[in-house]
């Protein structure tokens, strides 16, 4: 809650003393305010705001009609913004930002009540794309992810330092230090009739981003991961649980492929994730050196079993058609000068969007939770199947006793743009009713009410060891990374153990509560040093002991 009400104050002044866009509300109510007559004459209110304003329009709400600060109860608040953006609706804009404040001077909203600002723009909801990459970043700490991705969703060269990273980097430390700690996003696209990609003047700004969501006919959304090792488990979070379409591992040419290099390579490849590796600071080398990087990269993914193709000797048409199928593209990039950033784009703008699951309800796994003041309680992630509509009645869960908990879609954001629905691929926050923030968790899914969706416990898998000391033998408990879920489990080989380098059959049960997964799923696990892959071949019950009585 913001503790500094210049807006407010500036807002209510220039009410006052002028009108125009701006209104005063102290609450809405679907009782009073959606009643027949009524919502009529408040929407033609609303759309008279709105252009009056040259499309923005401003509602002072928790005030009285004279400006005084009343303040509404944040239940009260919540109401009043589900009826300002059904009026918004119907006047053919919507809710772009929400501002609020405790209506008294100690800052506790539940016994002074709320008072906030909600600009309303033109244009109504937004339908996106259909033809909507989801790119994931991997590689080593240093190695310019962040950098490479600020650079082109913003255009900018960097100043050398990293500088066009920190439009990614939300946490103050991680600005400081340098190094991001969490999953970050950023947004780009492509204008069917403009020669140059849509970019951001500044991605801080929500506006920006909304604009290029509305701008663009084809949007490219960038997942960057984190390179520091210590953080890995985030970065298989990023790239198992996200949906992604691609992966963009950067190499820089000043250090070249590193033992983190090579295990998120494994990652990608484990995971089925058709790859692009960018060598970055293509700058800051000789070109003996850089050829030489080169050569180290291409050696890395022929160990890995694939092979290279160089972009800027095959082209990027090449490049799109042979992608995957074990073929790699690379090339050569640097944010200073900004070599290499025109390939990216044109590569970008003709990948193809992947395949969707075969199911058609919607699905969408939980990878982080927050609270809006006003609106309530969001989940946000990457739908990985079907559609979801505002209004729409989902189930959440499983919870972990193993049950699910009724909600119903309040409104979905895109980048920070209001969308009427989202489809597979969508990066999304969902506002939920009927559930409190603090009972979301990483790994919960939303389904379609009448789904019947059934909690699991335990399942089968086909697995690989990639990596362990010894042998792995019944009871080895190592932490599953899957979809978005993170939990430890027990595995029980079906021949009683698995030695490194072994493909097997194995039992696995989730050691602390059920997850909704399905057959065919992939999953990565791991535990300290240790690392393997598998698939999901067949659920177990959700009860409380191994089926095998084990």
């Amino acid at each position: 809650m913001s503790a500094d009400r210049s807006a407010l104050r500036r807002a209510i002044e220039r009410g006052e003393r002028d009108g125009g866009a701006i209104e005063f509300k102290e609450r809405l109510t679907r009782e009073v305010h959606l009643a027949d007559g009524r919502m009529e004459s408040l929407v033609a209110q609303l759309r008279h705001r709105v252009l009056s304003g040259d499309g923005e329009a401003t509602y002072v709400l928790g005030v009285t009609d004279d400006g005084g600060l009343a303040g509404v109860s944040p239940d009260a608040f919540s109401e009043t913004m589900d009826v300002l953006s059904l009026l918004a609706d119907e006047a053919d804009a919507h809710i772009a930002d929400v501002e609020t404040w405790s209506a008294g001077d100690g800052g506790d909203a539940d016994e002074a009540g709320l008072v906030g600002l909600a600009t309303l723009r033109d244009g109504g909801v937004f339908e996106a794309d259909e033809d909507h990459l989801v790119v994931g970043t991997a590689g080593h700490v240093d190695h310019g992810k962040s950098t490479l991705v600020g650079t082109l969703v913003t255009g900018r060269a960097d100043d050398g330092q990293g500088g066009t990273r920190g439009f990614l980097d939300v946490q103050p430390h991680e600005v400081e230090r340098g190094l991001s700690a969490d999953l970050s996003y950023a947004v780009y696209g492509f204008d069917d009739e403009a020669d140059e990609p849509v970019r951001m003047n500044n991605p801080h700004r929500k506006a920006d981003r909304a604009g290029v969501v509305e701008a663009a006919d084809r949007l490219v959304s960038f997942v960057d991961t984190v390179g520091h090792e210590p953080w890995l488990r985030t970065t298989i979070r990023g790239l198992v649980g996200q949906k992604l379409d691609y992966g963009l591992l950067v190499v820089a040419a000043d250090d070249g492929p590193t033992k983190t290099t090579r295990e998120h390579l494994g990652i990608l490849l484990a995971t089925e994730l058709p790859t692009i590796v960018a060598v970055t600071k293509a700058d800051a080398v000789s070109d003996g050196r850089l050829a030489e990087v080169e050569r180290e990269v291409e050696s890395m993914l022929r160990d890995a079993g694939q092979t290279p193709l160089l972009v800027d000797r095959h082209g990027v048409d090449t490049a799109v058609a042979e992608v995957g199928d074990g073929v790699v593209p690379l090339l050569r990039t640097s944010a200073v000068t900004k070599d290499g950033i025109e390939t990216l784009d044109r590569l970008f703008e003709r990948l193809p969007k992947r395949a969707t699951p075969d199911r058609e309800a919607f699905r969408m796994y939980v990878d982080r939770s927050y609270k809006v003041t006003g609106v309530g309680a969001v989940a946000s992630g990457t739908v990985n199947s079907g559609t979801v509509e505002t209004g729409d009645e989902l189930l959440l869960g499983p919870m972990p006793d193993g049950s699910f908990r009724e909600v119903e879609v309040r409104s979905i954001e895109m980048h920070y743009h209001r969308v009427d629905k989202a489809t597979a691929g969508r990066i999304v926050g969902i506002a939920l009713k009927g559930v409190d923030e603090a009972e979301i968790e990483r790994g919960m899914a939303l389904v379609p009410r009448e789904s019947e969706p059934e909690p699991v416990r335990e399942f089968d898998a086909e697995v690989m060891v990639l990596n362990h000391p010894t042998r792995i033998q019944e009871g080895y408990e190592p932490v599953v990374h899957l979809e978005t879920l993170s939990e430890a489990a027990a595995f029980f080989p079906e021949e009683g153990r698995l030695l490194p380098g072994d493909t097997g059959r194995t039992r696995v049960r989730f050691k602390f509560r059920p997850y909704l997964i399905e057959e065919g799923q992939r999953f990565v696990f791991r535990e300290g040093s240790s690392k393997g892959v598998g698939t999901v071949t067949g659920i177990g019950r959700s009860g409380e002991e191994p089926a095998d009585g084990r």
